[in-house]
């Protein structure tokens, strides 16, 4: 296994539980808990509860009861219960992206041993045998330092994330990830809770802000640690900065644009300077893949299928891809056979969340108002219906997976 991140290590798990050996190799010299919030849905954490990960991560993150849209005046345009409250047997979780990898760490270690885990493991190449189908992988300490290992194993999972060595080799003119245009602004602020104190909310339209508790300790004793995120978009022609879960932004380049967003229940521009650091980010994607697997070499998560950051499926869909890569070679002995049947089933999925994803996902919602109620509105069914609401909910539920009857089935 390629990456120490979210898929890579929930794919060891995985592995492990369907009695397969698996190492997993982290270019990071050492795990820290990077990066801000991120939301797992129930269908990945379905999964993960299988695995015995879920109960570790209830003691750390919140669980969401509701997903809200307000217009950027706070004017409220769609509301739905989400997780346990929606009617699924799992929770919808928000936690810190940091303490989630960390918690999975653990739990790899204690399960697999630390020895199974090897920090400090750039891949730099790796080369098939003909006759016997094995991989090789080359590593070194760092992009450009002196090779340190070659591991010799049946398959080799790139889940290296959206920069991923592995995919680069497969794909060596392919080129940077696309940008929209999106510029995202991402920080966590220590608060008091708003809503119900586990609300998901997000306002606006092409401008937004998105706010979520993720701290179960910062609930218990009556406060809240909301994971926040500002959006709007700039000129793509300019190019775009890399992105890194440790780049710092500016305050001054985006609350200027917020200054005037104080609702009733939440005051903007205060939770902004709540912040102690805030993290910049283009909002950027990679074309869909024609396939995924090079004789016994695959991709998964985010090195397979990088997505917009909307509909809260970036880490879920990874944790569907370690499932379903873990079923296929439990079930089918001959590795090719269970690498065809994973790219079979994930990969057409996971490009309709990406095309989805590039038209707004469910949060299209909010463009469509601003576009027909620029000013706001006195009677939200004369801008758009319920109806019309809850069509463009469910089909995302549908397309990513994780409509109640198909998680609960």
């Amino acid at each position: 296994m390629v990456g120490g991140g979210i898929g890579g290590l929930v794919a060891a798990l995985a592995l492990e539980r369907a009695g397969l050996e698996v190492h997993v190799y982290e270019s990071a010299a050492a795990m820290r808990p990077l990066g801000v919030g991120i939301n797992l849905l129930p269908h990945c954490v379905r999964v993960l509860d299988q695995l015995g990960a879920m109960a570790p991560l209830l003691e750390i993150g919140i669980q969401t009861r509701e997903l809200i849209y307000f217009n950027r005046l706070g004017q409220r345009i769609w509301y739905e219960p989400r997780g346990r409250e929606a009617g699924y047997r799992w929770p919808q979780i928000s936690i810190h992206r940091g303490e989630l990898q960390l918690s999975l760490h653990k739990i790899v270690q204690d399960r697999l041993g630390a020895n199974r885990i090897h920090l400090g493991h750039h891949l730099i190449g790796f080369e098939q045998q003909r006759n016997t189908g094995y991989v090789t992988g080359y590593f070194a300490a760092s992009r450009d330092g002196h090779p340190v290992a070659s591991v010799t194993g049946d398959v080799l999972i790139g889940a290296d994330g959206i920069h991923s060595s592995v995919r680069a080799l497969l794909f060596p003119n392919e080129g940077l990830p696309k940008w929209n245009g999106g510029l995202i602004w991402r920080a966590v602020s220590d608060s008091v809770p708003f809503l119900s104190g586990r609300s998901h909310i997000m306002a606006g339209g092409r401008q937004t802000f998105v706010a979520y508790p993720i701290s179960k300790r910062h609930a218990d004793r009556g406060r809240a640690l909301i994971n926040w995120i500002a959006r709007f978009f700039a000129d793509p022609t300019q190019g775009f900065p890399p992105e890194q879960w440790n780049r710092p932004g500016r305050f001054e380049d985006f609350l200027p644009r917020y200054e005037d967003w104080r609702f009733d229940w939440l005051d903007v521009p205060a939770l902004i300077r709540g912040a102690d650091v805030v993290y910049e980010f283009p909002m950027v994607d990679r074309d869909p893949l024609e396939r995924w697997t090079f004789g016994r070499v695959t991709l998964l998560g985010d090195a397979a299928h990088p997505m917009y950051p909307l509909g809260s499926n970036g880490a879920s869909q990874a944790i569907l891809d370690a499932d379903t890569l873990a079923r296929a070679l439990m079930e089918h002995k001959d590795p090719d056979d269970a690498l065809a049947r994973y790219e079979a089933d994930r990969r057409p999925k996971t490009a309709q969340v990406v095309a989805n994803n590039r038209k707004g996902g469910p949060a299209a919602v909010v463009n469509l108002v601003e576009e027909r109620a620029p000013n706001g509105f006195a009677d939200l069914d004369a801008v758009i219906t319920q109806d019309e609401l809850a069509r463009i909910s469910d089909e995302y539920k549908r397309i990513a997976s994780f409509d109640l009857k198909s998680v609960n089935g």
